[in-house]
Protein backbone atom coordinates (compact mmCIF):
# COMPACT_ATOMS: atom_id res chain seq x y z
CA UNK A 1 0.00 0.00 0.00
CA UNK A 2 1.20 3.57 -0.79
CA UNK A 3 2.43 5.69 2.02
CA UNK A 4 -0.52 8.08 1.57
CA UNK A 5 -2.77 5.54 1.23
CA UNK A 6 -1.75 4.14 4.62
CA UNK A 7 -1.76 7.95 5.85
CA UNK A 8 -5.03 7.97 4.52
CA UNK A 9 -6.63 5.19 6.44
CA UNK A 10 -5.06 5.99 9.83
CA UNK A 11 -6.61 9.48 9.80
CA UNK A 12 -10.07 8.12 8.64
CA UNK A 13 -10.02 5.00 11.54
CA UNK A 14 -8.58 8.16 14.08
CA UNK A 15 -11.61 9.92 12.97
CA UNK A 16 -14.28 7.11 13.36
CA UNK A 17 -13.24 7.00 17.03
CA UNK A 18 -14.69 10.45 17.69
CA UNK A 19 -13.55 13.54 19.44
CA UNK A 20 -11.74 12.45 23.11
CA UNK A 21 -12.84 8.86 22.93
CA UNK A 22 -10.68 7.15 25.52
CA UNK A 23 -9.32 4.22 24.34
CA UNK A 24 -8.14 2.75 27.58
CA UNK A 25 -10.01 0.61 29.99
CA UNK A 26 -12.87 2.36 31.89
CA UNK A 27 -10.32 1.32 34.47
CA UNK A 28 -8.19 3.55 33.17
CA UNK A 29 -10.51 6.39 32.03
CA UNK A 30 -11.97 6.15 35.92
CA UNK A 31 -8.26 6.80 37.30
CA UNK A 32 -7.80 9.67 34.62
CA UNK A 33 -10.79 11.36 35.36
CA UNK A 34 -10.34 11.00 39.27
CA UNK A 35 -6.84 12.30 39.17
CA UNK A 36 -8.08 15.45 37.27
CA UNK A 37 -10.48 15.66 40.33
CA UNK A 38 -6.90 15.76 42.39
CA UNK A 39 -5.42 18.14 40.66
CA UNK A 40 -8.12 20.67 40.95
CA UNK A 41 -7.69 20.26 44.68
CA UNK A 42 -4.00 20.64 44.45
CA UNK A 43 -3.80 23.32 42.41
CA UNK A 44 -6.37 24.92 44.60
CA UNK A 45 -4.52 24.84 47.27
CA UNK A 46 -1.10 25.62 46.05
CA UNK A 47 -3.48 28.81 45.06
CA UNK A 48 -2.19 28.18 41.20
CA UNK A 49 -5.20 29.75 39.25
CA UNK A 50 -3.72 29.17 35.80
CA UNK A 51 -3.45 24.71 36.25
CA UNK A 52 -6.74 25.38 38.32
CA UNK A 53 -9.03 26.91 35.82
CA UNK A 54 -7.59 24.70 33.16
CA UNK A 55 -9.18 22.14 34.52
CA UNK A 56 -12.68 23.11 33.63
CA UNK A 57 -14.68 22.32 30.50
CA UNK A 58 -16.02 25.91 29.18
CA UNK A 59 -19.37 26.46 30.06
CA UNK A 60 -18.80 25.23 33.38
CA UNK A 61 -20.63 25.93 36.51
CA UNK A 62 -19.77 26.33 40.30
CA UNK A 63 -21.49 25.95 43.17
CA UNK A 64 -20.03 27.26 46.38
CA UNK A 65 -21.25 26.38 49.47
CA UNK A 66 -23.26 30.44 50.00
CA UNK A 67 -26.95 30.02 48.08
CA UNK A 68 -25.87 33.00 45.94
CA UNK A 69 -22.83 31.19 44.92
CA UNK A 70 -23.73 29.63 41.44
CA UNK A 71 -21.06 31.00 39.05
CA UNK A 72 -20.19 30.17 35.16
CA UNK A 73 -16.34 29.56 34.99
CA UNK A 74 -15.74 32.93 33.68
CA UNK A 75 -17.72 34.48 36.85
CA UNK A 76 -15.91 32.02 39.24
CA UNK A 77 -12.38 32.91 37.81
CA UNK A 78 -13.06 36.62 38.41
CA UNK A 79 -13.87 36.16 41.64
CA UNK A 80 -10.95 33.43 42.77
CA UNK A 81 -8.14 34.62 40.61
CA UNK A 82 -7.83 38.09 42.29
CA UNK A 83 -7.07 35.54 45.21
CA UNK A 84 -4.92 32.85 43.87
CA UNK A 85 -2.50 35.82 42.77
CA UNK A 86 -2.24 37.05 46.49
CA UNK A 87 -0.62 33.40 46.90
CA UNK A 88 -3.99 32.71 48.74
CA UNK A 89 -5.50 29.25 47.58
CA UNK A 90 -7.82 26.94 49.81
CA UNK A 91 -7.41 23.45 50.99
CA UNK A 92 -9.53 20.44 50.67
CA UNK A 93 -8.22 16.89 51.18
CA UNK A 94 -9.96 14.22 49.64
CA UNK A 95 -10.83 11.40 52.09
CA UNK A 96 -13.26 9.37 50.22
CA UNK A 97 -14.49 9.38 46.69
CA UNK A 98 -16.89 7.64 44.64
CA UNK A 99 -16.91 7.89 40.78
CA UNK A 100 -18.94 6.85 37.99
CA UNK A 101 -18.44 6.87 34.31
CA UNK A 102 -20.89 6.63 31.65
CA UNK A 103 -21.70 3.37 29.33
CA UNK A 104 -20.65 5.79 26.58
CA UNK A 105 -17.19 6.26 28.74
CA UNK A 106 -17.77 9.97 28.18
CA UNK A 107 -19.02 11.64 30.91
CA UNK A 108 -17.96 11.00 34.50
CA UNK A 109 -19.74 12.06 37.66
CA UNK A 110 -18.44 11.90 41.69
CA UNK A 111 -18.95 12.56 44.94
CA UNK A 112 -16.39 12.86 47.62
CA UNK A 113 -16.23 13.91 51.48
CA UNK A 114 -13.19 16.33 51.80
CA UNK A 115 -11.78 17.77 54.76
CA UNK A 116 -10.82 21.61 55.36
CA UNK A 117 -9.64 23.37 58.12
CA UNK A 118 -12.09 25.99 58.53
CA UNK A 119 -15.25 24.20 57.43
CA UNK A 120 -14.36 21.06 59.06
CA UNK A 121 -16.23 18.00 56.77
CA UNK A 122 -17.46 19.17 53.81
CA UNK A 123 -19.24 17.50 50.42
CA UNK A 124 -18.24 17.99 46.76
CA UNK A 125 -19.63 16.63 43.57
CA UNK A 126 -19.46 17.28 40.44
CA UNK A 127 -19.80 16.56 36.79
CA UNK A 128 -16.38 15.21 34.27
CA UNK A 129 -16.67 15.64 30.24
CA UNK A 130 -14.21 14.40 28.03
CA UNK A 131 -13.09 15.63 24.89
CA UNK A 132 -9.99 16.69 22.71
CA UNK A 133 -8.24 17.87 25.91
CA UNK A 134 -8.99 14.76 28.58
CA UNK A 135 -11.06 15.38 31.30
CA UNK A 136 -12.14 18.62 32.47
CA UNK A 137 -14.47 19.22 35.07
CA UNK A 138 -18.42 20.53 33.43
CA UNK A 139 -19.71 20.91 37.25
CA UNK A 140 -18.67 21.00 40.64
CA UNK A 141 -20.93 21.58 44.04
CA UNK A 142 -19.41 22.49 47.28
CA UNK A 143 -21.54 21.66 50.16
CA UNK A 144 -21.77 21.79 53.98
CA UNK A 145 -23.31 19.04 55.03
CA UNK A 146 -25.86 19.52 58.04
CA UNK A 147 -26.88 16.89 60.93
CA UNK A 148 -30.13 16.63 60.72
CA UNK A 149 -30.65 17.07 64.56
CA UNK A 150 -29.00 20.49 63.75
CA UNK A 151 -31.13 21.75 60.82
CA UNK A 152 -34.18 22.93 62.11
CA UNK A 153 -32.80 25.24 64.10
CA UNK A 154 -30.32 26.44 61.00
CA UNK A 155 -33.00 26.68 58.82
CA UNK A 156 -34.42 29.14 61.39
CA UNK A 157 -31.72 30.95 61.81
CA UNK A 158 -31.44 31.09 58.23
CA UNK A 159 -35.06 32.83 57.65
CA UNK A 160 -34.38 35.33 60.20
CA UNK A 161 -31.61 37.01 58.33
Amino acid sequence: MNDWRLLALSLLLAACTGPGRFEGTAADSERQAAAVVDSLHAAASRADGEAYFALFAPGAIFLGTDATERWNIEQFRAYAMPSFSRGQGWTYVPMERHLFLSDSGEVAWFDERLHNDKYGEVRGSGVLVTGPHGWRIAQYNLALPVPNALAEDLVVRIRAQ
